[in-house]
């Protein structure tokens, strides 16, 4: 099961720059972020399910490319949301 309408929503407010971003690279990095997560607690119990494995692939994929290009462009705000989703370099 993929995340909440109201769980997406509290994700958005938190790292949304205005009242209606919905769509800058710090926004889309923490929704992949909480679909990762999710996916991987669906991992421990479901170990052979390589169909989903490959849907993680590709998101960490895009999450890694949206960083990179926070990277490239922000490095500040690269540092906070590195810093407040709690992922390593």
């Amino acid at each position: 099961m993929s995340i909440t309408v109201e769980h997406r929503k509290e994700v958005i407010s938190k790292h949304a720059r205005s009242k209606n971003d919905t769509g800058s690279p710090e926004v889309q990095v923490a929704i992949l972020t909480d679909r990762i997560n999710h996916l991987t607690a669906h991992f421990e119990k479901h170990k052979k399910d390589h169909h989903s494995r490959r849907g993680l692939l590709m998101l960490v994929s895009n999450r890694r490319s949206l960083l990179n290009y926070l990277k490239k462009t922000k490095v500040a705000v690269y540092e906070k949301l590195i810093a407040d989703l709690g992922l390593r370099k």
